[in-house]
């Protein structure tokens, strides 16, 4: 585990890993393998989806996002 850990660009720290592609960090930055470091908000959701590859299913993580249509039907 020690040289797949990144260090957080704002504090400092070591980033905690998820998912084998995806860590986070306490204040609130986040690392994933396609689209590099981002700032989490409250609407994101992180889940594992599971991929056929060939022969074989894997499971890859993704970011979903909460959608206020949703929310609304309790109203």
């Amino acid at each position: 585990m020690g040289a797949s850990n990144k260090i957080c660009p704002n504090c400092g720290r070591k980033m905690k890993q998820q998912f084998i592609g995806l860590q986070h960090c306490k204040c609130g930055m986040s690392w994933k393998k396609d689209i590099a470091y981002f700032e989490r908000t409250k609407d994101m959701i992180f889940a594992l989806a599971r991929r056929k590859i060939g022969k074989k299913i894997k499971q890859c993580p993704v970011i979903r996002y909460k959608n206020d249509e949703n929310n609304n039907k309790t109203k």
